[in-house]
């Protein structure tokens, strides 16, 4: 992830269960090149170990505001002018608070004072410890100072319990750092992307779908959401939390799809969705009993959607994808005229495509405009979101061309 690429990020750990997360964190910022250091409240030591972090960081874990090997030289105030960025994950609610309240009594608080790096908190804690009126205030008046936060999300948490107050997953964090390090170049840009599959159906019980896991679709809308867009997320039928700051719209159907893209295409349409070219013309309205060795269906073609899109008189900037399982960019400079789009992503998908496009979280593209072209390898999806929208970036108006 080249917006982490030899930063400085100062990773601070409080006392919560999200604790045992902070390893993996460790290394996801290692790996997208980050340098690490940990400091650690005297609670965070009770759910996991500093040896732990020590290892994986590479560096030793502080966590005495009165250490005599490192007050000789203000170690507090070293820590906080080395760091580019400080991220306190898990930043439980008794944290949160003494950072509103600008208490100084532990080595975290006390550097956060003092860094003028900027300052990101992911909090965890008990859905109803979250929703409390104190820290629902305190979290505005943190914002209100300039303090970035990630999270959190909503699901089942370690007290049994479920609702708002998960930490957010490792790698979401680290795509959010990165996201916050990005120029924000689509500030004002409105951005309507598809995602998933669409299921055409047979009878009440049965459709017509395809692999789709509205991984890519899904990374491309948090991507634009960093960088400032405002996200309209057309989705398919998938098992996918939403991104935060975005707008989403549940469809089953190519028809459904449509619809709910002309609502608003936005200045940027990105058509990621794997839709259905053909459904049946007529539904069973009941469910198709097995009876016979063989049966015939009838089928029909669904609207267009990229072309319908580019189609329009007042259109947006329109890119597609194409999932091709040979001759990879013939077809896909083919679609590009056919269909009259600004710039499509081309990806290998089927038995050539091990490891990659469907279902999986990496996936390389072969990106396409009239008159250029530019491949991008393998990597994951979160990263190559941010590749594919610095290409989109230097093709539309008033975008710097590549």
């Amino acid at each position: 992830m080249q917006a982490l690429t030899d930063k400085r990020v100062l990773l601070g750990v409080t006392g919560g269960i999200a604790a045992y997360k902070s390893a993996e964190l460790v290394r996801e910022l290692r790996r997208a090149g980050a340098d690490v250091r940990v400091v650690m409240t005297p609670a965070a030591g009770q759910f996991i170990a500093p040896m732990t972090l020590q290892a994986l960081s590479g560096h030793p874990v502080r966590s005495e505001l009165f250490d005599p090997a490192h007050e000789a030289a203000m170690g507090h105030i070293e820590l906080a002018r080395w760091a580019d960025l400080v991220l306190v994950a898990p930043a439980s609610a008794d944290f949160l608070a003494r950072l509103t309240a600008g208490m100084a009594d532990d080595l975290l608080s006390t550097l956060c004072l003092a860094t003028e790096a900027p300052l990101v908190v992911a909090p965890a804690m008990n859905r109803q410890m979250w929703l409390a009126a104190a820290t629902v205030d305190n979290v505005a008046r943190l914002a209100s100072r300039g303090i970035h936060r990630l999270g959190p999300a909503e699901g089942e948490q370690a007290c049994g319990e479920t609702g708002p107050g998960r930490m957010l997953e490792p790698e979401s964090l680290v795509e959010g750092l990165a996201g916050l390090l990005r120029p924000r170049d689509f500030d004002g840009v409105a951005v309507t992307i598809t995602a998933g599959p669409t299921r055409e159906a047979l009878d009440p019980v049965r459709f017509l779908s395809n692999h789709s896991s509205g991984k890519m679709g899904f990374a491309l809308a948090a991507a634009a959401r960093a960088r400032g867009a405002r996200v309209r997320l057309v989705a398919g039928p998938v098992a996918l939390d939403t991104p935060v700051g975005i707008e989403r719209i549940d469809v089953e159907s190519a028809e459904q799809m449509l619809e709910s893209v002309l609502a608003g295409p936005g200045d940027l349409f990105i058509g990621c969705a794997a839709v259905a070219d053909y459904r049946p013309g007529l539904p069973a309205a009941e469910k198709i009993k097995k009876q016979e060795a063989r049966i015939t269906l009838e089928l029909e073609r669904n609207p267009d959607i990229l072309a319908a899109v580019a189609g329009l008189a007042q259109r947006p900037f329109a890119v597609g994808f194409a999932a091709e399982t040979q001759d990879l960019v013939v077809n896909a400079r083919n679609k590009l005229r056919n269909k009259h789009l600004d710039l499509i992503a081309a990806n290998l998908v089927g038995e050539r495509a091990e490891g990659r496009g469907f279902n999986s979280d990496y996936n390389a593209l072969h990106v396409i405009w009239e008159g250029g072209d530019d491949a991008l390898p393998l990597m994951r999806k979160s990263e190559l979101a941010h590749r594919l929208l610095d290409r989109v970036r230097a093709r539309m108006p008033n975008g710097e061309k590549v």
